[in-house]
This record gives C-alpha cells, sequence and structure tokens, in this order.
C-alpha cells in the first residue's frame, strides 16, 4: 500500500490529518454560512415580492369578474359554439383557479342532467348542444359545476354563476 494510504496511517496520525482538515474547513464553512445567510434574505425579499404581484393580479382578476369581463360557466356555455375547454382558463368568484371536473382525469369535462339522466362534455360544443336541448349543469338532484384546484384532489360543487372563464393566454 503506497505511503499516506488512510489504511496505513496509526491512530495518532488519523487524528491529526483529521484535525489538520478540520482546521482548513473551518473559515470556509463560516463563509459559506455567510453566503447562504445573504442568499436567504434575497429569496425572503423575492417570495415577498412575489405574493405581493400574486395579491394584485388576484384583485385585477376579481374586479374584472365583477365588471363583467369574463362570462361565467352559464354565459359561457349559452354563448357557445365550438371549442374546448382547455381554451380557457376557469377561477372562482373568489379568484382562485380552478379546472372542471373530476380530479385525476385527463381532460376537463362539465356534467350534464335532464333530471333523470348524466352526461359528460369534453368540449364547449358537446355543452352547447346538451344546453340547447334543455338540460342543466350538474347531475340529477345536483345542480352545479364540479370543480377542483390544479395540483390536488379536493373537489366541490359550486354553483355556474361562482365560476368564470377567461381566455388562456396562447403564450403560456
Amino acid at each position: 500500500m503506497p505511503e499516506g494510504e488512510p489504511a496505513s496511517l496509526d491512530d495518532a496520525e488519523l487524528e491529526r490529518r483529521l484535525a489538520e482538515f478540520r482546521a482548513h474547513m473551518r473559515p470556509l464553512e463560516e463563509q459559506l454560512g455567510r453566503l447562504r445567510m445573504q442568499r436567504d434574505l434575497l429569496l425572503t425579499e423575492k417570495r415577498r415580492r412575489d405574493r405581493g404581484a400574486h395579491r394584485e393580479a388576484r384583485a385585477e382578476l376579481k374586479a374584472a369578474m365583477k365588471a363583467g369581463r369574463f362570462p361565467n360557466i352559464a354565459e359561457l356555455v349559452a354563448g357557445s359554439l365550438d371549442g374546448s375547454l382547455d381554451d380557457f382558463v376557469f377561477n372562482l368568484k373568489t379568484g382562485g383557479e380552478v379546472r372542471l371536473g373530476f380530479p385525476g382525469a385527463k381532460a376537463q369535462t362539465l356534467a350534464f342532467t335532464d333530471g333523470a339522466q348524466a352526461a359528460q362534455a369534453k368540449d364547449l360544443a358537446e355543452a352547447a348542444r346538451l344546453y340547447e336541448a334543455g338540460w342543466e349543469l350538474g347531475s340529477p338532484g345536483r345542480p352545479g359545476v364540479r370543480v377542483h384546484f390544479p395540483g390536488t384532489r379536493q373537489e366541490r360543487l359550486v354553483s355556474a354563476e361562482e365560476v368564470f372563464a377567461r381566455p388562456r393566454d396562447p403564450l403560456a
């Protein structure tokens, strides 16, 4: 075994070398600690600014919904001829983004009922056809729109007037 290999060192020499490395590392660890502290301060400021921007964007969205710039689901379905549900971003009246249908589903859907039967519309053309035929949003005995929050399994049934549609940004 070559000279200086850790296996060939006696206990005293091994301890001496460990102490020497620790002494060399101490200033570097202190410098790294200071750098991490500065990084954490900058990250905290970035998160604070991001929260403020998100809060402002959500307030602007809520104001636009109140002003009638975006249709609710009932208005969208009543006035649609064709198009995909994925062409729109859906928001609750509180401003939170939701997707239509069941959590985990690959495609968004709208449930319709004629009081006895239920059907799922996968696009606006099918939704408009069902609406024209007198079907209502919801399932038998449960009117409304099933929504879930993106990335979660949390879902709820809400009134069609509480879900607004805005065109999806084509660059997003």
